[in-house]
């Protein structure tokens, strides 16, 4: 794969990448209207895998915000076409790294000295290269070490970024109403967190320290003398990637669908903040089949206000209770005042149908994650209400700005139970903790 000299940063620059991305698209439907109108025959899934690619390869250059919206959208299976999961899935492996020179450049400016003057050994090949930075194998003091370098401007571009998509997502997702730029700052001070390598740090360092007694779960140590706003140094952990790995052992497809489980369930109720970003490349598998958690930027905080009726949702009794349920839809912002007597009905009946599925694993002691059935549920009403004309009529500006990470958390990580085929997995296991 070729390396990259330079990043365009300049909200001109990002957004002439932008431009020429949509000329091709517009080029593709071109295309897709000319065979139809030729052959009379619809080919969607070559427009969808033509478009996905298109798009991809323009965010991958640019790198920063714009690509981690891609890697973000990779994560709802059940929402988008299967070509754009599979395109935008590439951000978290496949992407074109930094060049050598650059990453000495950027090593010397935020650690204060060539990378080859810092650690005995230092790989300037790239051996991960994702969306907001890149991973470098290193060695010191007899460790071998994982150096994490951020992209040059990445954080600086964040603002400039999200104002070029925002017009996108407004349509995509109508949303009306004055109140709606609270979920993109919602999401722009997470993208600012992410880029805050010393934050980083801080909230690895807590979260290791608060989940190191949870079995079958490991994590790096991090090494803040050799890490700064820009770069993270940790011990370099052997392993596969979550979605690489597969086995025929069930004893241990369960018992790492149970680590997992544990260590999100933990985090949530317990803690009340959680690792928000639960995509398979930042978990790997080692040859002692356990779990090692990595990347700790995208922490999500739960408050209280949000938490309580959120939880109180999911429980069975309160899905049979009509009045208490819409009370607490009104609470998490889900019905609004201003709402027609035609919303009301149709919002409270959507997520009644939502929430009575997606809430069956806290039905019951024990979830087989492996169960297509209920994967097959979610994906047919996932389809069903991308399709409904109804739903596009209606204001889709609803929602606590909470929703955004903490649904995102529990899709990543239904999807990631999923690919590991657990069952039997204990609900409150970890309550003893």
């Amino acid at each position: 794969m070729k390396t990259l000299d330079s990043i365009p940063t300049h909200k001109i620059e990002r957004a002439t990448k932008l431009v020429s991305t949509g000329v091709k698209i517009g080029g593709n439907y071109l295309r897709y209207y000319g065979e139809k109108l030729i052959n009379g025959e619809e080919n969607k899934d070559k427009l969808n895998a033509n478009n996905a690619k298109d798009i991809y390869d323009g965010l991958k250059e640019l790198k920063g915000s714009a690509l981690k919206l891609a890697q973000m959208l990779s994560m709802e299976k059940n929402l988008m076409p299967q070509a754009y999961v599979e395109q935008f899935s590439l951000a978290q492996f496949s992407v074109p790294p930094l060049s050598g020179a650059l990453v000495k450049k950027t090593i010397r400016k935020y650690l204060g000295s060539d990378p080859d003057e810092i650690f005995e050994s230092f790989s300037l090949d790239s051996e991960n290269a994702a969306s907001i930075g890149q991973v470098h194998k290193a060695e010191k003091d007899g460790k071998k070490l994982a150096v994490k370098i951020q992209y040059p401007g990445v954080a600086q571009s964040i603002a400039s970024d999200l104002s070029l998509v925002k017009p996108i997502a407004i349509k995509m997702l109508n949303i009306k109403g004055k109140d709606s730029d609270k979920y993109f700052k919602e999401v722009e001070n997470k993208l600012v967190e992410e880029t805050n390598y010393t934050l980083e740090i801080d909230q690895s360092q807590s979260i290791v320290e608060d989940c190191k007694h949870i079995p079958n779960l490991k994590f790096p140590n991090y090494y803040p003398t050799l890490s700064s706003d820009r770069i993270i140094t940790m011990d370099w952990m052997n392993g596969v990637h979550l979605s690489e790995f597969s086995t025929t052992n069930q004893k241990v497809a369960n018992s790492l669908g149970q680590a997992l489980w544990d260590f999100y369930m933990f985090q949530i109720h317990k803690l009340k903040k959680v690792h928000a970003d639960p995509h398979p490349g930042n978990f790997l598998i080692n040859k002692e089949n356990q779990l090692i958690a990595l990347d700790f930027g995208c922490i999500k905080e739960v408050p209280n206000d949000f938490y309580i009726p959120y939880f109180e949702l999911a429980k069975k009794e309160n899905l049979a209770n009509p009045e208490f349920f819409k009370s607490k839809l009104y609470e998490l912002e889900i019905l609004r005042k201003d709402d027609s007597k035609e919303e009301v009905e149709f919002f409270t009946t959507m997520f009644h149908e939502l929430l009575s599925l997606f809430a069956q694993p806290f039905h019951a002691e024990e979830f087989n994650f492996a169960d297509d059935a209920f994967f097959g549920q979610i994906a047919n009403l996932g389809e069903n209400y991308s399709k409904s004309t109804e739903l596009r009529n209606m204001n889709g500006n609803r929602g606590s700005k909470h929703f955004i990470y903490i649904n995102r958390t529990f899709f990543g990580l239904y999807n990631l139970m999923h690919d590991l085929k657990a069952e039997k997995v204990k609900i409150n296991n970890f309550i003893p903790y």
